[in-house]
């Protein structure tokens, strides 16, 4: 059995350590994640957030603004910005909801389906680097975990 280290992640104790707080620990992470990535996006001519939206809408579309800004970690007043960015771009167009005109909604446009497609081509790589040593189990086990902690802060 090992040791409990929740204990240590508390940052209201006094034997509090930084490498037992899991946030600390999940910020190095993408911190570390987004510097590689940003390198290899920057060479087909995009950054984080335009590659966020492309792969939430290359996934379901169309989508509200609203939905990807939630989805992409993003406020809503950047998201504005970014998706009129991209729309200058031609990756994206918008158009009211069909169901509430109110609605702005956001669609991949054939460039924005190639500029996703470039994307994944040369963020795959990484991704399988990062894997790399992670069991299927392992695999299964930190998204159940992530979404667990996700969970809790509701």
């Amino acid at each position: 059995m090992s040791e409990d280290l929740r204990p240590f992640g508390n940052p209201g104790s006094e034997n509090f350590r930084l490498d037992a707080y899991p946030f600390y620990l999940l910020n190095r992470a993408a911190s570390r994640y987004n510097t590689a990535i940003e390198s290899e996006l920057r060479g087909i001519g995009i950054d984080i957030p335009t590659w966020r939206v492309l792969m939430i809408l290359g996934e379901h579309a169309p989508l509200a603004i609203g939905q990807v800004a939630k989805s992409a970690v993003i406020n809503l007043s950047t998201m504005m910005r970014i998706v009129e960015r991209m729309s200058k771009a031609d990756l994206v167009a918008t158009a009211p909801s069909n169901t509430d005109g109110r609605v702005t909604e956001i669609a991949l446009t054939e460039a924005g389906r190639e500029k996703l497609a470039a994307a994944r081509l040369v963020t795959a790589p990484l991704y399988e680097k990062i894997i790399r040593g992670f069991s299927a189990t392992d695999f299964t086990r930190m998204l159940d975990m992530l979404g667990r902690l996700h969970d809790n802060l509701d």
